[in-house]
């Protein structure tokens, strides 16, 4: 799948394309936990285009610029106007590269 067919209320999105910026992380409480989490929002891009990709705790540590990843079971939404790829509780970031 390409970026460029994502649209919002995907569910079960497979997609490989490449960092190219993390911004800082900031903090959020869970409202579920109330425990703080990180989160910062990358860009992914392939040949097709480009969408925010939203990373939480431990995925921001994994991955950085130039790095290519592969995303498992991950969901599309809208952010303040803007499509954003979520990986979730259920699905995978791996880093191929």
């Amino acid at each position: 799948m390409k970026i460029s067919e994502l649209h919002v209320g995907m569910k079960s999105v497979n997609i490989e394309g490449k960092i190219v910026e993390v911004s800082e992380p900031r903090l959020v409480r869970s409202r579920m936990t109330g425990r703080m989490n990180r989160v910062a929002t990358a860009i992914l891009t392939d040949d097709s285009g480009e969408i925010n990709l939203t990373l939480w705790n431990e995925q921001i540590d994994a991955v950085k610029p130039e790095n290519i990843v592969k995303i498992e079971n991950g969901y599309v939404t809208e952010f303040r106007g803007q499509k954003q790829l979520n990986i979730g509780r259920y699905g995978s970031l791996k880093v191929l590269k």
